[in-house]
Parts: structure tokens; C-alpha cells; sequence
């Protein structure tokens, strides 16, 4: 499974398509978590997800990927960006190494270029949160097995009690004062599964709960579920359950759908 999730920002989907077909042939260390059209739909994302990483493409409608990139830096200066351009033109390059971009794609994209752009924001990844080296595929740092459970348990506690709070791997790693990215490490190790999809269940049982026992609107499932934007929350509910928030509720109604 994927160490590192990536939040691609891209307004054709043919281009999007060909992302989640080529990263899993370069590499096993990234996966596209989550996907945007264009700036905005971006920006509702990392409010209520953070990614590992950010691949954008640079002329979108709503908000292209400069603008995009700059308010990233306001809100998350260490965040890694890619962004990828159908345009070689200098000013466009200048403008995002100004804001700090890890790597700049030229369209059509190289196999050895995706490639050393991933290896670079790994790079910075590790960089940021204060891991030096590459530990063995699946070692994590020595600690007590009871000691890792119970920081384990404390984290989904926590969770479970606020999957419409700040969830992101920096605040959860405070909370049990460990590095983000030992954390993340952890995790995996003692639960089998990766932090960021556990998160994903926790909101989407809260959203479930509310939906079979509430009259809220859907706008308001997703907010209390942790969801700023509401179709970012319907897409991500129809890909785990295959069905809409509104025919889950109306399923639940008729008793017709499993609990």
C-alpha cells in the first residue's frame, strides 16, 4: 500500500486518468488520494484533508495553479508541489520556483521525469519532518509493542470523538507528541492500514450515522462529517458505498440497506 498520498489538481480528465495510470508503474511509495478540477475545489480539500503532496497543473478555470500554489504557501508552507504546464515559457517556470515548487513538469510528461520529481518530494517529505534516512520497507523506530498499541489507541480514540476537527498528520502527531511522520509510520504497522484511510472510515460512519438518524441536509452531513465542500464529501461517499448520500438515507428509510 502507498506511503505517500498525493492530492492531484487538474481540470481535464484525460490528464487526470493518465496520472493514476502511470504513478502506480513508476512507483509503490505514491497513489492519488484525491483529486480537484481547479483551485478552489483544491483549496476545500486541504481543509479538511492533508495530503502528502500536491501535483497541480497550472491553467485551470476558478483558480489556476499559480494562485493555487501561493495560498498553499500561506497555509502550508512545507507542503511539496509539483506543477505540471503545457507551456514552457520562462515566466510561467520563474513564477512557480519562486514559490518553491519541488519540480516543474513540462506536458507530455516523461516516465524519467515523474519519476525524479517523486524522488524529490519524498526527499522534502522526509526533509520536513525530521526523518534522515530511508528506514527498511515496513521498520518503524523500536518501541514497546504495548506502548505502540496504546498511542495507536489514543489517535483513533481521538478520531472516532472528532471526525469533523483538524485531522491532519501534524495535529494528530501533537496529540500523542510523536514526529508526523514516525506516526504515520506506526500506524500502518500496528493497524495494517494507512492513517489518512482510517480518517476516511471514521467521517464517512459519522456521515452514515447522521444520514439514517437525522433530517440534516446533506450540506450539513458533510460539514459535521468533516467535509468543507459538499461534493467533494458526495463523490468520496459514492466511491466507498456506491451510492449517494441522498439514496443511502432513502435506503436506510426503507430499510433496504444494511446498517
Amino acid at each position: 500500500m502507498a506511503m505517500y498520498k498525493v492530492l492531484l489538481v487538474e481540470d481535464e480528465e484525460v490528464i487526470r486518468q493518465g496520472f493514476r495510470h502511470w504513478i502506480p508503474q513508476v512507483t509503490s511509495e505514491f497513489a492519488i488520494g484525491w483529486e480537484a478540477s481547479h483551485g478552489k475545489e483544491a483549496l476545500a480539500i486541504l481543509k479538511t484533508d492533508m495530503p502528502d503532496a500536491v501535483i497541480t497543473d497550472i491553467r485551470m478555470r476558478e483558480m489556476d495553479g499559480l494562485a493555487l500554489c501561493a495560498k498553499i504557501r500561506e497555509r502550508y508552507p512545507d507542503l511539496p508541489i509539483v506543477i505540471v504546464s503545457g507551456h514552457s515559457d520562462f515566466a510561467y517556470a520563474h513564477g512557480a520556483l519562486r514559490l518553491g515548487v519541488a519540480d516543474y513538469l513540462i506536458k507530455p510528461i516523461r516516465r524519467t521525469a515523474l519519476i525524479q520529481a517523486l524522488e524529490r518530494v519524498k526527499a522534502l517529505i522526509r526533509k520536513t519532518s525530521g526523518v534522515r534516512e530511508e528506514p527498511p520497507a515496513g521498520d518503524v523506530p523500536e518501541r514497546p509493542p504495548a506502548e505502540s498499541h496504546q498511542l495507536i489507541r489514543k489517535v483513533k480514540a481521538h478520531i472516532q470523538a472528532h471526525p469533523d476537527g483538524d485531522l491532519r498528520l501534524q495535529t494528530l502527531a501533537d496529540i500523542v507528541h510523536l514526529n508526523p511522520a514516525y506516526l504515520s509510520q506506526l500506524f500502518k504497522a500496528v493497524t495494517q492500514s494507512n492513517l489518512s484511510d482510517y480518517i476516511t472510515e471514521a467521517r464517512l460512519e459519522r456521515a452514515k450515522h447522521l444520514l439514517a438518524t437525522t433530517g440534516l441536509k446533506v450540506f450539513d452531513v458533510a460539514r459535521l462529517s468533516g467535509y468543507q465542500s459538499p461534493k467533494h464529501f458526495m463523490l468520496v461517499f459514492k466511491q466507498a458505498t456506491g451510492v449517494t448520500p441522498s439514496d443511502y438515507r432513502a435506503r436506510q428509510a426503507a430499510g433496504t440497506e444494511p446498517g
